[in-house]
């Protein structure tokens, strides 16, 4: 028997349905929630990951003080007297709150309160800064309000979706697998993809525009002008519901499709292709994301796409609309309660004096927040110069995530206090705490979240929260009460706070505001136990509605959109020392800094180290070959080692690294130190896509490749990568060889005992060395290191870690570092879902499957969460090709 409990994921915006049964061992399984509205069962490799994760190693399970336990009590009185003393001493804007896209809407909405009305600072911000914040601005200058007006079901009603700056087969997989169904149902709607890279949802496409980065502004203002001179403006609509037309389409300048290919570095005839399809379809959904938002021109890019909806009438109808596609899992919530430093509680601003008294009145709070406090950047810019004092940052790990992130790490080291709460301990973010409070994590925590299309969603726990881990909002509570405040924070718990936030959100709300959860003021605990998945708004007479602005309707002071006159920018002449621009993003299979992906063996075994996508032909001319290291440098003086991945995929000039790996996971690959903290003037959101770099290929003495039992300790190279794998670890590295030789670094490393059987292998002339080490039948560790490439099949390498090894005489064959001709090698692992690798899709295409659904037949791979399928063709596309010649 099993308990089955329906939550939702805690990965990106989509917020699927997740149903995790217990065993009667205790042992976790999950699986889609088939009548959840955002995936109807569907879930991505690493929703499907999740009971992988759940593991305790590494997790904060008590307070410390300075890296020492202490009781709660003690680290709560610490916390709240620094604060108070700080605030009394310095005021209130010398304390901060870094919070998260993690945290849950009650969370979110204590924090929120207890800084803003409680210690009278706006200084509250967000990792969703990172993420949304241009979105934000985006609505707000155009709508009046943020809003997302569009809904899911919009996709599999469009008869064309445009994907703007958006990899949603990888970022979004189980809403890329919703649109793929809805096309292979209707193969007459078109998939227009706008993006730099050739990304795995070009597969998707009937049409790739590869801009040049920060090209849809002018892209979108070229669009504008051909909507306007072929007559595809909705007049009736825009004399009824909007202002500013004219104001934007000069704005525009009515560029040529020469000057817009000139502008994007987009052929012409794709541009003609683009304006063609987007003139001639009424249907529209545009969906962006952080190739949108993570710009330095990023809120005018949300506005030129919104002004040529707003112009065609092309929003709040089925099949029609902007999609701003969020990335976590509750950026939505924490704006809907204020969680921006810009931002008041239930979307009310912050700048607007009637609002200000508003919520003052409502949390019978004895100040308000009466200007917007420090937006990310300048938050840590503050703690950087002294001004803040100290900081508490929950649930994020800004030393990884933030721009120019050694100097974030440096300003946390030598700000005064701060305090972190975190489900980790040795994020690179909390060893710089000097309190570190154990957070509640996914399937210990109840609350609730929002995803993308506004649907608000419970989060249920499954299991106890371990030793003395305790959720978000009870910290912030017991920190309200011993400043004073015990009346105003005393919450019961979650449905207290929920109701309080619903209540909040219709409190003399007359229409003029979008947010409403009021049909469920007064809900008690009982009915927050069992709420289904909702969409709001939800008003007091129980009327909702999916979608908005069909009829007008905005939440402008004259309830009419604005449509924001953008002038396309000037092209940035490039520094010749640093002239490829680094794009900045995520993988399929991890999450953010890895503090829960990076548990998972197989979500780690696609790719298990960072690495560097670059045009073969900027490669060649850089001296650069596939899998070699590459030193990435900025202007700022730092540099990264990663690996190179050479795809034509990427366009000339510009590389890809992802941004999840940390100090804990490959300290030579934090990609973010490299990047600039400049900022869009409007949103304050960081530009992470449009750092300018060198490359160049990095040489090193040795290089080497570990399988091990558990993980090494002493890593003294100057590169490193280390992932998780069936039976323990796998390390990549480069450097020097250590002084005391490789088998007293590796006995030393993994603490390996004296009656290990140990046996090694040496070629000198070309440096190579092999270990291995095994305790009774088992693989304790085998080492592969030379004086150039490791040529090893990493995955059999480490499925050896698995295996029975009884046979003596067989133990030498691992030193070959792959298995004997004709036995099994899977090859590098393509479908996480299943642990297929490509060899064996190789093996399927020679032995005659030609589509991906016969991949599927014989391998199960792609047949899940299907994330992987792009994949699969193009191998079986490359395995044909070489057949047929």
């Amino acid at each position: 028997m099993s308990c089955e409990t329906k939550t939702t994921c805690p990965y990106c915006g989509v917020g699927c349905g997740v149903i995790a049964a217990v065993d009667d061992e205790g042992k976790v399984s999950v699986r889609g929630d088939p009548d959840h509205p955002a995936n109807f069962g569907r879930l991505c490799s690493k929703g499907s990951a999740l009971a992988e994760t759940l593991d305790l190693e590494g997790r904060a399970l008590h307070p410390e003080i300075h890296g020492q336990p202490a009781a709660w009590d003690e680290a709560l009185d610490l916390v709240a007297s620094a604060f108070q003393r700080t605030i009394a001493d310095h005021g209130p804007d010398s304390v901060a709150f870094y919070v998260s896209g993690q945290l849950l809407t009650e969370d979110y909405y204590v924090a929120n309160k207890l800084m803003k009305g409680f210690i009278g600072s706006a200084n509250i911000d967000t990792n969703s800064r990172l993420c949304m914040a241009s979105s934000v601005a985006g609505h707000r200058r155009a709508f009046g309000s943020d809003t997302v007006p569009a809904c899911y079901e919009d996709l599999e009603l469009a008869d064309l979706v445009v994907l703007v700056g958006s990899n949603m087969a990888w970022c979004h997989p189980v809403l890329f697998q919703r649109l793929a169904a809805a096309k292979a149902a209707r193969p007459a709607m078109n998939v227009v993809v706008i993006d730099p890279r050739r990304t795995a949802t070009c597969d998707l496409a009937d049409l790739h525009l590869p801009v040049r980065a920060d090209g849809d502004v002018a892209l979108f203002n070229g669009l504008l002008g051909y909507l306007a001179d072929s007559g595809t403006i909705d007049l009736d609509y825009m004399a009824k519901h909007t202002t500013g037309f004219p104001e934007a389409l000069r704005a525009a300048g009515h560029p040529s499709i020469h000057d817009v290919s000139e502008a994007t570095g987009v052929p012409t005839i794709l541009i003609r292709q683009f304006f063609s399809i987007f003139g001639n379809t009424n249907k529209v959904v545009t969906c962006y994301s952080q190739g949108v938002n993570q710009s330095s021109v990023g809120t005018d890019k949300v506005n030129v796409i919104l002004n040529c909806h707003l112009a065609t009438g092309r929003i709040g109808q089925p099949g029609m609309g902007p999609l701003s596609l969020t990335g976590q899992p509750n950026a939505m919530g924490g704006r809907e309660v204020g969680g921006l430093a810009n931002m008041l509680a239930a979307h009310m601003a912050i700048e607007n004096p009637v609002h200000r008294e508003r919520v003052k009145r409502f949390w019978k709070s004895p100040v308000i927040a009466d200007k917007p406090g420090l937006k990310a950047v300048d938050m840590f810019d503050a703690v950087a110069d002294g001004r803040i004092k100290a900081i508490w940052i929950m649930s994020t790990n800004p030393v990884v995530s933030m721009p120019d992130a050694d100097r974030v790490k440096a300003a946390l080291r030598t700000c005064p206090f701060v305090v972190v709460s975190d489900i980790q301990t040795d994020t690179d973010t909390a060893r710089l705490a000097h309190v570190l409070l154990p957070t509640a994590g996914w399937g210990e925590k109840s609350g609730t979240v929002t995803n993308s299309e506004r649907r608000v969603s419970r989060q249920r726990p499954f299991l106890p929260a371990p030793a003395e881990a305790r959720a978000d909002w009870w910290q912030l509570a017991e920190i309200g009460k011993r400043l004073g405040f015990s009346a105003e924070f005393d919450y019961e718990g979650p449905p207290a706070i929920f109701a309080e936030h619903a209540a909040l959100s219709a409190f003399e709300n007359d229409g003029q505001r979008d947010f409403d959860l009021g049909g469920h003021i007064g809900m008690d605990a009982s009915t927050y136990d069992t709420l289904a998945p909702f969409q709001w708004p939800l008003r007091k007479d129980g009327s909702s509605t999916p979608r908005f602005f069909a009829e007008g309707g905005f939440f402008t002071a004259d309830r009419r959109a604005c449509l924001v006159p953008v002038a396309t920018p000037a092209k940035v002449e490039a520094d010749s020392r640093f002239c490829f621009t680094l794009n900045t993003g995520r993988i399929r299979d991890q999450w953010h800094t890895m503090t829960r992906t990076g548990k998972s063996a197989r979500l780690s075994a696609h790719y298990a180290e960072p690495f560097c996508e670059i045009h073969p032909t900027d490669a060649q001319n850089a001296g650069i070959g596939d899998a070699d290291l590459v030193r990435v440098a900025a202007a700022n003086g730092r540099s990264i080692v990663v690996r190179a991945l050479l795809t034509e995929r990427q366009m000339r000039g510009a590389i890809f690294v992802p941004m999840h790996w940390t100090g804990e996971t490959a300290p030579s690959a934090r990609v973010d130190t490299l990047v600039s903290p400049h900022v869009d003037p409007i949103s304050g959101q960081p530009a992470l896509k449009m750092a300018s770099v060198s490359l160049a290929r990095y040489k090193a003495e040795f290089h080497g490749f570990l399988v091990a039992a558990m993980r090494p300790t002493d890593l003294p190279f100057a590169y490193w990568a280390i992932a998780r794998t069936e039976g323990g670890y796998r390390l990549e590295f480069a450097g020097d060889m250590p002084t005391d030789g490789w088998d007293a670094w590796l006995r030393r490393s993994l603490q390996l005992g004296r009656n290990l059987d140990m046996s090694g292998y040496v070629d000198e002339k070309v440096g190579d060395h092999r270990l291995l080490a095994f305790e009774g039948e088992r693989l304790s560790a085998a080492l592969y290191v030379s004086a150039d490439t490791v040529s090893v099949s990493r995955q059999w390498a480490a499925d050896q870690l698995m295996q029975v090894h009884a046979d003596h005489n067989l133990r030498s064959k691992l030193f070959a570092g792959r298995p004997e001709a004709g036995r099994p090698d899977k090859g590098a692992i393509v479908c996480s879902c299943y642990s297929v690798g490509v060899n064996e899709i190789n093996a399927a295409a020679r032995s005659g499957c030609r589509s991906v659904e016969a991949v599927g037949a014989v391998l199960n791979a792609g047949t899940n969460c299907g994330s992987c399928r792009p994949e699969i063709r193009r191998i079986l596309d490359a395995t044909h090709c070489l057949a047929a010649e």
